[in-house]
């Protein structure tokens, strides 16, 4: 699958992934409207709204970008149905032919670790049969319980040839709390990124590993040193444009091939209509907003790159 979203990235020459994270604060009224008309007021009713949202923002933006990142809370938050809506969307996504990242930061151990790796990338024995429970091409993991939560995602990684994303510098304000501590005179990140070049070694694609790494925008420094602690992994970057990250500050995230790096925005784009800048789009129009956030984030980023 890493070759995939190679694939996409060099066709639509966007190494950016949209995050979608709906909340119902970014969802304009006429789709809460009738989804409510329908559902009512229920769990129901809000994730047909979330689905909705979602389906008229890929339909807009689809041919522009190689991948899409829905984060599994913002669809969990609305229970069962919101889980069904999370699926509706991978599948969908999917039928686009746009890679997709399950954002579910999921770290354990042993079996659980394993059911997983099973429920989001895999398939699951069910008497005769083999089936698909979420089925997207990549995860996020958490790598704090050490191989023993890592190690049932390679299998499966390398089973199904999909891929995950350890987070290793995470775009949050606190994140240094644990992840800048010294240990043997480096910070922790770096002995995660060593680790999980290690394990990217174990599950190689043709350039690039099946294994990738979780590195935010707002840390760039620290970025560039995990460039070259993993050369082989591709970085999922956080934190662009809403959380303070710069295109100019990505430039070190890329490899020299141009590739190595695929930059993420959330509600920069899903909800550019209430920004001042789209706001010309207005509610009726929420997606042709979105359209124009990605068409200006690509520009944004490109031109960095080339400069």
């Amino acid at each position: 699958m890493i070759q995939k979203l190679i694939s996409n990235i060099q066709k639509t020459n966007a190494p950016v992934v949209v995050g979608l994270d709906p909340m119902m604060g970014f969802i304009p009224d006429q789709i809460k409207s009738r989804a409510f008309a329908e559902f009512g007021e229920t769990l129901e009713g809000a994730a047909e709204a979330v689905w909705q949202y979602n389906k008229a923002i890929v339909d807009e933006i689809y041919d522009l970008i190689p991948a899409v990142k829905p984060q599994i809370a913002m669809y969990e938050q609305f229970g069962l149905p919101g889980l069904q809506a999370f699926k509706k969307t991978v599948d969908y996504c999917k039928e686009k032919n746009l890679v997709v990242i399950g954002d579910v930061k999921r770290g354990d151990i042993g079996s659980t670790s394993a059911a997983y790796a099973v429920a989001h990338l895999g398939k699951v024995q069910v008497g005769s049969q083999l089936l698909t429970p979420f089925g997207e091409d990549f995860a996020t993991v958490n790598p704090y319980l050490g191989s023993d939560g890592i190690r049932p995602f390679l299998e499966v990684c390398k089973e199904e040839k999909k891929g995950i994303f350890i987070l290793v510098k995470t775009s949050n304000p606190s994140s240094g709390e644990f992840q800048d501590r010294l240990i043997d005179g480096k910070p922790l990140y770096e002995h995660v990124g060593e680790k999980v070049a290690e394990w990217a070694g174990e599950c190689m694609g043709d350039s690039y590993s099946y294994v990738g790494a979780v590195v935010g925008a707002t840390y760039p420094e620290m970025g560039k040193v995990l460039r070259k602690v993993m050369p082989k992994s591709f970085i999922l970057v956080p934190g662009y444009g809403a959380q303070g990250g710069k295109a100019a500050d990505l430039v070190h995230y890329f490899n020299e091939d141009g590739l190595g790096a695929i930059v993420n925005s959330s509600r920069g784009i899903i909800a550019a209509w209430k920004q001042e800048k789209y706001a010309a789009y207005g509610a009726e129009n929420f997606a042709g907003a979105s359209r124009a956030a990605v068409i200006d984030m690509v520009t944004d980023i490109n031109q960095a790159l080339n400069h």
